[in-house]
This record gives C-alpha cells, sequence and structure tokens, in this order.
C-alpha cells in the first residue's frame, strides 16, 4: 500500500535529521511553519517526544496566587495591571494572602504558582514576606515563584544585583522560577510591546543565574501578536543556547496571545492550526528540553489533548482559579479538576501521571 504521506525532499531531510537526533536550524523551523503538510510534522514531533517521554502525560495539581497587580510597566498585551490608586487595584497583605489560599486550599495541592505585578509601591521585602508566609504555613508546598522579569525588576527597586536578588529569594523559601516575562525574546518585540520590562539579555541573564544557584526553572513564549515565524524561532533558539550551558530548564510552554475582552472575534485569536504547529515545532526544535506543555487555559481543553500528539507531553495543571489570560479575554475555565485532566488524558490514549515541580512521579492512573 502506498505510503499516504508522501515528503517533500525538503521534509525528508528535516525527517533523517529528527529521526538521528540531529539538531534542527531556524531554516529548517521556518519550513515547518510554511509546509502545508502539518500532520508530518505532527508526525516528527509525536516521535521526538514518544523518544523522550513515551505515554506519559504529566500533570500537577497547583494553585495560581497573584498577590498584586498593580504595576510599572505598559505592556500592550496585558490586561491584569493596574496603576497605584486605580479602581480594582490591589496589593494582598499577608492576612489577604493566607485568606486567599485558605479558601482554594485541598491537601492535594503540591505548588504555589505565583505571578504579579511589577509593584514598585512596596518594599522588596514584600515579595520576600509573601514566600516566607506561604512557607511558614504551607512548609511541605513548592514555592514557585517570579518571573526574570521580575527578578531585574527586583534588583532596581532593591538596588542588588539579580544575583543577590535570587540569594535573597532562596533563602526565604523560593524553590524555583516560572517561565513568564519573555514573552519574545528579540529586542524589536520588546521595543513595541514591553518596554519597560527586562531586556532579552537580561531575561535570559536572570534564569542563567538561577540555574547556577541550583535553580531548575521554567521557560515560556507569547505567540501570536507582531512577532514574525523568525523572531519565534530565534526566541527558541536563544532558550536552547542557555538550556546547553546550564541543563536549567525543566519545560517550555508556548502560550497563545489572548485578546483585550472574551467578546473579541476569532480573528483576534491564534487558529488552532498555529496553536498546534507551534507546539510540534518547539518540541522539534527544542531537543535539549524533558517537556513541551500545552497550557490548557490558553488553548482550551480539546486543543490540548490534541497537542498530546503534537508533541506535549504536559498539560500544566488545576490552577484553581487563573487570572492573568483570563484578565484578557482567555475563554477557558479559570480552573479545572484532577478527575478532569485524568479523564482529558486517558481518552487521548496515554498515561495520566501526577508530578511535582520537578517531574518527580507522585502517580500514575
Amino acid at each position: 500500500m502506498a505510503n499516504i504521506l508522501t515528503l517533500d525532499t525538503r521534509m525528508e531531510a528535516i525527517a533523517e535529521k529528527v529521526t538521528h537526533g540531529e539538531r534542527l536550524s531556524i531554516e529548517d523551523g521556518l519550513y515547518l511553519y510554511e509546509t502545508n503538510d502539518l500532520l508530518s510534522v505532527a508526525s516528527l514531533a509525536n516521535e521526538v517526544n514518544t523518544r523522550k517521554n513515551g505515554d506519559h502525560v504529566y500533570f500537577i495539581e497547583n494553585l495560581y496566587i497573584n498577590p498584586t497587580n498593580v504595576c510599572e510597566a505598559t505592556c500592550s498585551f496585558c490586561g491584569f495591571k493596574r496603576k497605584p490608586g486605580e479602581e480594582g487595584a490591589y496589593t494582598m497583605n499577608d492576612e489577604q494572602l493566607l485568606s486567599y489560599v485558605e479558601k482554594r486550599w485541598n491537601d492535594n495541592i503540591r505548588e504555589f504558582h505565583i505571578v504579579g505585578g511589577h509593584n514598585h509601591e512596596v518594599p522588596f521585602d514584600y515579595y520576600l514576606d509573601t514566600i516566607r508566609t506561604l512557607k511558614k504555613h504551607y512548609p511541605q508546598v513548592t514555592v514557585k515563584a517570579y518571573t526574570g522579569a521580575e527578578i531585574e525588576f527586583f534588583s532596581r527597586i532593591a538596588g542588588l544585583s539579580m544575583k543577590e536578588v535570587l540569594e535573597e529569594l532562596i533563602k526565604a523559601g523560593l524553590d524555583t522560577m516560572p517561565g513568564g516575562g519573555a514573552e519574545i525574546l528579540t529586542e524589536r518585540y520588546r521595543l513595541k510591546m514591553s518596554p519597560d520590562k527586562a531586556s532579552t539579555d537580561q531575561w535570559l541573564e536572570a534564569h542563567e543565574i538561577a540555574h547556577g544557584l541550583g535553580l531548575k526553572t521554567h521557560a515560556t513564549m507569547l505567540y501570536g501578536s507582531i512577532e514574525t515565524k523568525e523572531e519565534r524561532l530565534i526566541h527558541m533558539d536563544r532558550l536552547r543556547q542557555l538550556q546547553d550551558a546550564t541543563n536549567g530548564f525543566m519545560v517550555f510552554i508556548p502560550l497563545a496571545m489572548q485578546p483585550r475582552t472574551q467578546s473579541m472575534g476569532l480573528m483576534r485569536r491564534t487558529s488552532a492550526f498555529d496553536d498546534m504547529r507551534t507546539i510540534a515545532i518547539s518540541r522539534l526544535m527544542l531537543d535539549n528540553f524533558d517537556h513541551v506543555k500545552a497550557y490548557w487555559i490558553n488553548i482550551g481543553v480539546q486543543l490540548t489533548q490534541m497537542a498530546l500528539t503534537f508533541g506535549s507531553s504536559d498539560i500544566h495543571g488545576t490552577l484553581i482559579e487563573e487570572r492573568i489570560s483570563h484578565a484578557v479575554g482567555a475563554l477557558t475555565s479559570s480552573g479545572i479538576t484532577r478527575k478532569e485532566l485524568v479523564h482529558l488524558i486517558k481518552t487521548a490514549n496515554k498515561v495520566p501521571v501526577e508530578r511535582d515541580t520537578f517531574y518527580n512521579i507522585i502517580q500514575k492512573y
């Protein structure tokens, strides 16, 4: 029987590289973005993921916390931030923080995922105290807090080097850093979209320092606005170069840009084809990353399930109450149950694996 997927010569050459574990170039990545043969791209990504992770698909029970939404930055894609004194602006004190957690707490939560605004109205000690308070009351829970962009911001407000900032955070109880604040790691993009935040080099440096201090961290890419396909691939290449040097990243998370409000039409959202292709290309380009995550908050649960055959080995977690993507029009629910996550994975013919932050297996279902 004839092979249904007849590969052209360029795709054959890329497939050959993938089979032999050779690194793809940015030019290869551009071809994968341009080809109409999406199923071959998916098939190659699935091959790489299966080689690394078998049938395992990971998830975690975690709680999302945004201690403050006050922010000095003016990122054009953000609907979460507020200026000091603006309606809806808030900064949780210790009591409010603990009350927030207590109302949403269950004994299976293994991780606090903490991201907030760049609030210059409070000192660096506020951010340290947030971690100290959580560690004091929930010592068993991993604290995943503060993006590379926040680390650079803390360094400015505290008059400390980024290394000193990270050392203080680790002393307070920081276990790992989330991958946010990366957006797209090119200066053309950052000058237009997030001019007040860490530069490409500063974001990468924050993670490099963290890796040097023994932290394993996460990396994201926010795609679907003004960036070119080449800039997405430059972003991936910069991450894999740092990973070559430090091996400190655990997972890559492509995040689809959300429009300003839920009512904005389809034309303001990334397409399902772009989402699936980007996940697959991420898996193929980032040969030195163990995991590529499908973030159900951004792409929805059904596309997340599809992503499990497009190279993804992780579907994130329960979150309980996500705010940042929902502030800019995410159409998904703000949380999901463990039962739903297990069902989602099983009905894709994969093995659900509950993990901790560092991909240690808690339970297979």
